[in-house]
């Protein structure tokens, strides 16, 4: 059976330089990063190097990446460290009704230590309004948090707009952009933000690594208390065959980004008209009126539903936007957030492609679709 991947926003594949450049570090170049001889200080400069790397992707300073386990920590060291060093825990954070867990959890977190959260609605795209923003933000708000790019539906958030509303008010703003480095440009100076989150593993790194941007001028009480590691923004020894790696992986997507982008978005659109043409006026597509991810199409299918449908063909590998469990929906944030009924929500299909994926992947994965629908639709 050959397997189609096409769930590239879960998780991507480690590239081969990826791979090729973490080796070394797990065989020869073992030292302690924070050891003074030949090997820790060859540890040192590698983590270094990647540094740079990942701030000229970002177009940031060197000295304003720090490297995480991924981007749940990227997230509650911002959502943490920024309430933590406050005297007064009831300050107020803003962000969006359809953000991931890592930002969602952690503002539910705050609000039983005593804080608020203004939770903003988007659009039927799925879009947040700028203006939204600036109307929720209160005297004590302190923090305001919006993805760039939704993971589900791929619907990119005015964040450069918000930034400078931010910048007037003297509020800090984060955007996890997990789901956007690397497939989009993500600019830290053009998007006006003080933290930005990277995670390396939607980013053809391995799973386990992450970063955070942090502007110069920002500052922030760390999670986790231990020695000065990444300048004590987050303590504990250095991975540093991840972080290798994850600055190859910065590397690569800043030398492929347009032409991986516009590749992406051919084989996204060849799927997407494919379906359209074969199922007919019944199949509608979230965010497909907004701009979005150009790898990432949510596909409503008909009357059906798409757990039961994707079973038929466990050759192609894709997400679904509900759970259903017997006669009851579960849809996710996302989906309940743009409005989508139980009916449709439980046909939503994701399918996101990425730079591995083929021409011939996208006609059989369509073909497949279509005929698992075509077999289950009510």
């Amino acid at each position: 059976m050959q397997q189609i991947y096409l769930d590239y926003n879960a998780t991507t594949p480690v590239d081969p330089e990826v791979q090729d450049a973490i080796i070394p570090f797990l065989r020869e170049h073992f030292g302690n990063p924070s050891s003074s001889h030949s090997l820790g200080r060859a540890c040192k400069e590698a983590i270094e190097e990647a540094r740079g790397r990942v701030a000229t992707l970002l177009n940031a300073e060197h000295e304003e990446i720090y490297f995480t386990s991924g981007g749940t920590e990227s997230n509650n060291l911002v959502i943490k460290g920024t309430f933590f060093q406050l005297e007064n825990r009831t300050a107020n954070f803003v962000t969006s009704c359809f953000e991931h867990p890592a930002i969602s959890v952690p503002a539910k977190f705050h609000e039983e230590l005593g804080g608020t959260v203004t939770f903003i609605d988007c659009n039927e795209h799925g879009v947040v309004s700028a203006d939204s923003i600036e109307h929720a933000i209160q005297s004590n708000t302190k923090l305001v948090s919006i993805m760039h790019s939704n993971n589900e539906i791929g619907s990119l958030q005015p964040i450069a707009e918000i930034g400078s509303i931010c910048r007037e008010r003297n509020i800090l703003f984060h955007t996890d952009a997990s789901q956007s480095v690397g497939k989009v440009k993500t600019d830290v100076e053009e998007l006006g933000v003080d933290f930005l989150t990277i995670a390396g593993h939607k980013l053809y790194a391995p799973k386990g690594i992450g970063a955070l941007f942090m502007r110069h001028d920002s500052n922030l009480i760390p999670s986790v208390h231990g020695a000065n590691h990444e300048r004590g923004v987050r303590p504990g020894t250095e991975n540093t065959p991840y972080i290798v790696g994850l600055g190859v992986a910065a590397k690569l997507a800043l030398k492929k980004l347009n032409t991986s982008s516009d590749q992406q978005q051919q084989k996204r659109d060849r799927l997407e008209s494919i379906l359209k043409r074969e199922i007919g006026d019944g199949l509608t597509i979230n965010a497909e009126m907004t701009d979005r991810l150009p790898n990432t199409s949510s596909v409503n299918f008909p009357n059906v539903n798409a757990a039961n449908m994707l079973k038929r063909i466990p050759e192609v590998c894709v997400s679904t936007g509900a759970a259903c469990h017997s006669d009851t929906v579960s849809l996710s944030a996302t989906l309940r957030s743009i409005g989508l009924s139980e009916k449709i929500g439980r046909g939503t299909v994701r399918i996101s492609v990425g730079r591995f994926t083929t021409d011939e992947e996208i006609d059989i994965a369509a073909n497949h679709l279509i005929s698992a629908w075509d077999s289950t639709h009510e």
